[in-house]
């Protein structure tokens, strides 16, 4: 006998405020042998962003310069080269705050702690989901591994209509994991503490696991196993964000705080910090990992990561390789001669020169290509599969973006013109591998892709008559 289907929204709940999603079953799809259409793709938009920029002339030497680590996704990806985003200037500031608020909004900011309106992915989701999310999910979903900090601008990338930011964004990866699955509770105050230290998410959901891998299941063998491997993944990224190893029996040791600052001491002064690139490396994937983990559990649909805020201030140190191939050795104080502020990798790209090497800034930019494409990765796995035989990241709007096309303040066109953008197919409504000359305004770009998800809404004012890049669709 066929076992019963299963809702894709079934979920392992429990009275500590846990909610642990399953993974795509078998179970979950139905099949039209039995008469039933298949299962709907869920609709999901993600904004990724990196500080600083690939400066434009690099962008033409394609997959054998910086964006080298993007190739191995490259029939997954539409690569956007010439896009314009110079109507996000604002007068007195630079690309590190315009060009950032208009990553994804296509519109200057408005203020040091808003945008100028919605972003892409904010305008889907009140498309799709007007009644909002089924329940049980994070509704907007913001992460990222940043230090420079100011303006909100630099380092949040999904804004609401308003211009006002969409969720409150986690830069450490235990509060990610608690926001994604919920922290176990017994009450409140310094019992939350110590219901923490005593218990893991897991432990609370141990009767729903043993009668989804018990005789009683409606699951079969395949779909059994995959259900433990699903838990023990998330015990594993629980381990690694809150160092749960046990002294004794019911004994774990005090979550430690993140190895990297957070907060005020992430951004001293503005002067920037000293980093290891293994150390920065380590923060950021446990945060990718937790946040595609999120995905593949239909815990989240909509949101954004950020990988380094705009401007970002770093004085990065260490051996920097790329598929076991020395590519740099990063010691940015020491090259640019300066301590404070005039000793961070932001530099290379204010001393961006079309007719020199730039060797310093295309290592840097290789390595942000090389973590992007590691979140990106997470998302094409086996375990990522859909029901329509893609995986996540094919199914997904995922738009890949950042602040600045060169580099230099002096030059506002060159700044925030032909600014680095890639998309995913979002489910066969995009062409994917290849790269394009788009030459188009973001706005127009963005509208296009708003269109393709039959959005009343767009961005920018109302009153501008936009133009559909037609290049762009499938």
């Amino acid at each position: 006998m066929r076992n019963p289907a299963i809702n894709r929204r079934t979920m392992l709940r429990s009275i500590g405020a846990a909610t642990i999603g399953l993974p795509l079953l078998e179970e979950m799809m139905t099949s039209k042998a039995f008469g039933a259409e298949p299962a709907q793709v869920p609709v999901r938009a993600f904004n990724v962003f990196f500080g600083l920029g690939i400066p434009a002339p690099l962008q033409t030497e394609g997959f054998e310069g910086v964006l080298e680590p993007l190739q191995s996704l490259s029939d997954k990806l539409l690569i956007m080269r010439n896009v314009d985003q110079i109507r996000c200037d604002e007068k007195g500031s630079n690309a590190h705050y315009d060009g950032a608020s208009g990553a994804f909004t296509a519109t200057p900011p408005d203020g040091e702690a808003r945008a100028g309106g919605a972003s892409i992915d904010q305008v889907i989701r009140r498309a799709h989901y007007p009644q909002g999310l089924p329940q049980g999910m994070v509704p907007t979903l913001l992460a990222g591994t940043f230090f420079r900090r100011s303006r909100v601008g630099r380092y949040v990338h999904s804004y609401n209509k308003d211009g006002t930011v969409a969720a409150t964004i986690q830069e450490k990866p235990r509060d990610l994991f608690e926001r994604v699955f919920g922290a176990v509770s017994d009450g409140g105050g310094d019992q939350d503490v110590r219901a923490r230290l005593r218990h893991s998410v897991l432990d609370s959901v141990v009767q729903d696991f043993q009668f989804y891998t018990g005789p009683n299941s409606p699951l079969g063998a395949a779909s059994k196993a995959r259900v433990i491997d699903h838990l023990d993944r998330i015990r594993e990224f629980e381990q690694r964000a809150f160092s749960l190893k046990k002294l004794g029996p019911n004994v774990p040791l005090l979550p430690p705080q993140s190895q990297i600052p957070h907060g005020g001491p992430a951004d001293p002064g503005g002067e920037g910090i000293d980093m290891n690139i293994d150390d920065l490396s380590t923060e950021w994937r446990l945060q990718a990992d937790l946040y595609a983990l999120a995905v593949k559990m239909d815990r989240a649909r909509f949101g954004a990561l950020t990988f380094l805020a705009a401007g970002e201030r770093l004085r990065l140190r260490g051996d920097y390789q790329y598929n076991g191939r020395a590519v740099y050795a990063f010691n940015d104080e020491r090259e640019l001669g300066k301590s404070g502020s005039g000793g961070c990798s932001h530099e290379w790209w204010h001393q961006f020169n079309e007719k020199k090497q730039n060797e310093q800034l295309r290592a840097h930019a290789h390595m942000k290509m090389r973590e992007i494409a590691y979140f990106l990765h997470r998302l094409d796995e086996e375990d990522c599969m859909e029901a329509n035989g893609r995986t996540i990241l094919e199914n997904s709007l995922i738009t890949i973006s950042t602040e600045s096309g060169d580099g230099r303040h002096n030059d506002v066109k060159r700044e925030l013109s032909g600014v680095f953008h890639a998309i995913t197919g979002a489910n066969g409504r995009f062409k994917t591998g290849q790269i394009m000359d788009v030459g188009a305004e973001g706005i127009d770009v963005y509208n296009t892709m708003l269109s393709a998800f039959d959005t009343q809404d767009r961005i920018g004012p109302n009153d501008r008559e936009g133009k559909e890049i037609d290049s762009i669709r499938a």
